[in-house]
């Protein structure tokens, strides 16, 4: 009788049929078939593995590139009249520019300017950017030293002009701060005005400092 794990056609034949059992496999052959299965799970693994590693490195090299795209400036910059075009009208898409416009003898100028490098430094998005009035404007006056022009791509959507606007040399970096973030220049952490809890703590001074109706009463019996 013949074998019928022989590997003969004619077997084949009669295997798929159905009227041979299936072939026998060796031990040492089932041996090596699972070990070929497992090494080709841990072979797709490690190349499942590889491409989706490599794919997230490169998602997460191209976030940071555009988050130091978005930190370009951090300092404030001193421009002339030459640069004004390039560095303010040009400036580009999505660019917010504060532009300070200053002399140099005034003391309010020079405490905006302190002002402006530390929030330059605070929102490196946005290009800040300080210019002597007279190199930048010709015959502008100085009565109207210090001025902030604030601009979006190229074109003004704010401006604060005068020592008044500022409140003078009590100006707060925080107050300042405010002030351009109503204007979309920063995007700021503060909650509400500082110059707002300023006011209130003063008129609360104010109001502890006077008389009371009892008093007033008082000093009138004992007159």
């Amino acid at each position: 009788m013949k074998d019928p794990n022989e590997d003969t056609e004619w077997n084949d034949i009669l295997r798929k049929k159905g009227i041979l059992p299936p072939k026998e496999i060796p031990e040492d052959d089932e041996e090596e078939e699972v070990a070929l299965q497992q090494q080709s799970v841990g072979m797709s693994c490690f190349f499942w593995g590889f491409f989706y590693g490599r794919d997230a490195k490169q998602k997460r090299l191209a976030e940071w590139k555009a988050a130091q795209m978005k930190n370009v400036f951090g300092e404030l910059d001193e421009i002339s009249g030459q640069d004004y075009v390039k560095e303010v009208n040009k400036a580009g898409e999505g660019i917010w520019v504060v532009l300070h416009l200053y002399k140099q003898g005034i003391p309010l100028c020079t405490l905006i300017n302190q002002h402006l490098s530390g929030l330059a430094r605070k929102f490196p998005q946005t290009k800040f950017l300080r210019s002597i009035s007279s190199t930048c404007i010709p015959n502008y006056p100085d009565r109207n030293l210090p001025t902030i022009f604030v601009y979006f791509e190229g074109e003004m959507k704010a401006q604060f002009i005068g020592p008044l606007v500022f409140g003078g040399m009590n100006l707060k970096v925080e107050e300042l701060e405010w002030r351009l973030s109503e204007t979309g220049a920063v995007k700021t952490d503060l909650e509400e005005n500082p110059r707002k809890q300023i006011e209130d703590k003063m008129m609360s001074s104010i109001r502890s400092s006077l008389p009371t109706r009892k008093d007033s009463g008082s000093e009138d019996e004992d007159d």
